[in-house]
Formats: structure tokens, sequence, C-alpha cells
């Protein structure tokens, strides 16, 4: 399996894992109250969601991937921004960081590998 696609899996999984928690556990609820956005906390579930289902499907048509993996840098740039506002420490912050520069990885490389086709 090629390395990128190994990537795609553990962003595709991991999103539909958060974007699920996000929607129905109580400890997500909490921390979103701690970021100042608890309004935001089931769009952010609903948007991960479906990232990841994009994500997964996105093995099939290199468009959805493409913007799948924009959207969720975006929601991961805004989630590490997010912790820094807040005063969140390097370890807190350091998942949506990864997450972001994973997704970017996965956008740049099916950018340019979709200019090439």
């Amino acid at each position: 399996m090629r390395l990128l696609n190994i990537l795609i899996l553990v962003s595709a999984i991991s999103f539909l894992c958060y974007g699920i928690s996000a929607l129905f556990s109580p400890e997500l609820e909490k921390e979103f109250i701690r970021y100042g956005l608890p309004k935001y906390r089931v769009m952010t579930g609903v948007l991960q969601i479906i990232g990841s289902l994009g994500l997964f499907i996105g093995f099939f048509n290199k468009e959805l991937l493409l913007l799948s993996s924009l959207g969720l840098s975006v929601l991961m740039l805004l989630g590490f921004l997010t912790r820094i506002k807040i005063g969140d420490g390097f370890l807190q912050s350091l998942p949506s960081f990864i997450f972001l520069i994973l997704n970017l990885t996965i956008f740049i490389n099916t950018f340019l590998s979709y200019e090439m086709d």
C-alpha cells in the first residue's frame, strides 16, 4: 500500500472517530466550553465526519479527496490557533498541528498527482 493511502486511512479513521466523539462525548462537550466555542461543537463534529467520508470516497474521486483534505486542513488550522489563543501548551496543541500537516500532505500530493494526469 502506498504511503499516501496509509496517510489517507489514518486521517479518515481519526476524523470519523473524533467527529463522532464531538457529537456524543461529554468530555468533548466540556472541551468545547473550555475553548469558548460550545455552539460550534456539533458543526465541528459533522464537518469532521463529512471530511472523513470524503477522504474514504476520495480513493475513487480525486476531486473529493482534494476538497476533503483541504477542508480538514482548515479545520485543524483553526483548531491549532484556538488552542494557542486559549494558552494550551505545546503538547496539547500538537495533535491539531500534526493533523494539519497530515492533511496538507494529502492535499499537496493529490494535487501534484492530479496535475500529472
